[in-house]
């Protein structure tokens, strides 16, 4: 515990011995995150089962926050850390099953680039541009996250959710309201897994689109740095890269966070910036392309906790 660090409140679980997940208090997220910044969870669990998840938030007293975290690619966490529980969902939940030629049922903690790679070896099609979200099933279905003019909506039949309650239910695509970037899972929700489904498909077609897919991301996004991904959503009729580059704002800096020269609604952390600094530069480039072009960003990037 660093100094100055006070402990977690008492968490109120029933039966809170019958966990067979893991469960751990002043967890650190940095290390869980890609920007490799911020403060910790008051609470981690990684449950070891769907029935675990649901037996844990049923028995959690219903004042403490829950929040999701896939692969940390998405979000920063702020410097004062995360109050209640962060569920992270691990290898039990990264399952993927055929159900029929073009569907798959694939767990919440089920890594885009493995779908893609299950649908590939499948034969089916439509789900290459998973192989471009560096995220999870859970997470990408909260967001309908997209890439190369797909986003979720385009493939999803289901999802099934454990709502904060410990209730479990499936909702149809319908339920989910998706709209740019946005769903209606509900807050403190947790998505355990998902059914896609594409085309028939040709092997070598789906995987020389998944090649072409990766080429495009490592020529034109800083993969290899400490970044959170796309910084802000695109405004209807523009990119939002072209919008801040316009504004000048390609390595403006702002302590250890700069945004990229190579794709400049990426900003990334060059090794000790805060997530504060990482959020302050964020702001200023909104700030200056309000200026520049009276076009307002909005985040796509979660950010959470309490600022320290």
């Amino acid at each position: 515990m660093s100094k100055g660090q006070t402990l977690p409140r008492p968490l109120s679980v029933a039966g809170g011995e019958k966990v067979r997940g893991k469960l751990t208090s002043n967890a650190p997220l940095a290390p869980l995150v890609w920007f490799k910044s911020g403060g910790n969870a008051e609470w981690l669990f990684e449950p070891s089962d769907e029935d675990d998840l649901i037996s844990f938030l049923r028995d959690l007293d219903q004042d403490v926050p829950v929040m999701a975290l896939g692969l940390g690619s998405n979000l920063i966490v702020r410097d004062g850390g995360v109050p209640g529980v962060v569920v992270r969902l691990g290898k039990p939940f990264a399952k993927i099953d055929r159900i029929d030629e073009t569907t798959l049922r694939c767990g919440g903690g089920a890594s885009g680039i493995l779908v893609s790679s299950t649908a590939r070896d499948a034969g089916i099609a439509g789900l290459e541009f998973l192989r471009g979200i560096p995220g999870t099933v859970g997470g990408f279905v909260r967001m309908n996250g997209g890439a190369y003019g797909r986003e979720v909506k385009d493939i999803l039949v289901s999802a099934r959710l454990v709502l904060r309650s410990g209730e479990l239910v499936e909702w149809p695509i319908e339920k989910l309201g998706y709209t740019y970037r946005h769903s209606e899972v509900p807050a403190g929700a947790v998505v355990v897994e998902a059914v896609f489904r594409g085309i028939p498909g040709d092997l070598q077609a789906i995987g020389a689109q998944m090649d072409a897919i990766a080429r495009a991301r490592e020529e034109s996004q800083p993969l290899r740095s400490r970044t959170g991904g796309s910084t802000f959503k695109n405004p209807a009729g523009h990119k939002a890269w072209a919008l801040i580059d316009a504004a000048g704002c390609r390595g403006l800096t702002i302590g250890d966070a700069p945004v990229s020269e190579k794709h400049c609604n990426f900003l990334l952390n060059l090794g000790s910036a805060s997530s504060s600094e990482i959020e302050a530069l964020g702001e200023e480039v909104r700030r200056r392309v309000r200026e520049k072009s009276h076009i307002e960003l909005e985040w796509e990037i979660q950010r959470v906790g309490t600022k320290g």
